[in-house]
């Protein structure tokens, strides 16, 4: 099941008519997420598989899994601020059983990101769900 500030997204984007209007939010998820401090940027967190720069920062507290992120790049610090909606604060048994696939296809992003930057979104969603799988 689905966080409930990702389902509020699902249904933002059904009340936005076009896909720039979508993108423009999508950019704007990613411009109000706190920076990540230049300490956490080290290749430990970096994100393989990715066309820009991306740092992906888990936390487990007890079960709760939260992450932070950020990216050089303003559409892809929006997708990380999606998979924000769609992780954070699940426990990390629940992370690894969400199909993201399914659920970022309940907003229409599979058929509207370039090939690059649909395999950098596998990438952070691959890094996820491998961080939770370790730690359950």
């Amino acid at each position: 099941m689905a966080n409930p500030d990702f389902e509020d997204l699902v249904d933002t984007f059904e009340f936005l008519d076009d896909w720039e209007d979508r993108y423009r939010h999508v950019i704007d998820m990613g411009k109000a997420m706190d920076p990540l401090e230049d300490a956490l940027r080290v290749p430990a967190t970096k994100v393989d598989g990715c066309a820009s720069q991306v740092w992906l920062v888990p936390k487990i507290d007890g079960d709760t899994f939260t992450f932070r992120g950020e990216s050089d790049a303003m559409i892809v610090r929006g997708l990380i601020a999606v998979l924000l909606a769609l992780y954070n604060n699940q426990s990390v048994s629940e992370v690894v059983k969400i199909d993201a696939i399914a659920e970022l296809g309940r907003l229409g992003l599979n058929d509207h990101l370039s090939a690059q930057r649909s395999n950098g979104l596998r990438a952070m969603v691959d890094r996820i769900r491998e961080t939770a799988a370790a730690a359950a």
